[in-house]
């Protein structure tokens, strides 16, 4: 089951709510993550519906079409506590289009191009982390953002420290060819 998936029975287990409701309050409760699009909401209902992890509870007319309230199952309840309770591997394989960039960059371009891609990505992280670090110092910010503002910093630090070192290969590599 995807994450999405384990997030809409998370906020289901709150109370019953239409697809509307939910990809509102995901939003609202993610500020920091990708929005759910309608139709992912929706998919995934079905699915977690047709597996017996959540059930249909009627519908509503609120102004607008027909909404469907959806509730969480003891069946979804108990694989919600599964799922959190289960410790999340790391990753064997590392992807990330910026790995690929880089190792692309080298291959194709050779190290004056990559140098150049690798200091231009270096200042859109930089730029990034101030927009986050302002968030973290907004009065007005909620945990959820603070949190998630948290969780990106340290990622693009984590980015940041990998560019620093790989632009400094990439200089040695270049120093080395040049004499």
């Amino acid at each position: 089951m995807s994450p999405a998936a384990h997030v809409l029975l998370a906020l289901l287990a709150a109370g019953p709510l239409h697809g509307y409701d939910l990809k509102k309050t995901h939003d609202q409760r993610f500020p920091r993550a990708r929005p759910l699009a309608f139709g992912q909401v929706y998919g995934t209902l079905g699915r977690l519906e047709r597996d017996g992890l959540v059930e249909r509870r009627g519908q509503s007319r609120e102004g607008g079409p027909d909404r469907t309230e959806f509730a969480l199952t003891d069946t979804g309840r108990a694989r919600l506590r599964e799922w959190l309770g289960a410790v999340e591997t790391p990753a064997p394989y590392v992807s990330s289009t910026l790995l690929a960039k880089v190792v692309v960059a080298l291959l194709v371009d050779g190290v004056d191009q990559a140098r150049g891609y690798l200091t231009a990505q270096r200042q859109a992280h930089t730029d990034r982390l101030r927009e986050l670090t302002a968030v973290k110092t907004d009065p007005e910010a909620s945990l959820a953002d603070v949190v998630a503002a948290d969780f990106a910093i340290a990622h693009l630090d984590a980015d940041l420290r990998w560019l620093r070192t790989t632009l400094e290969r990439v200089a040695d590599l270049h120093r080395e060819v040049r004499s």
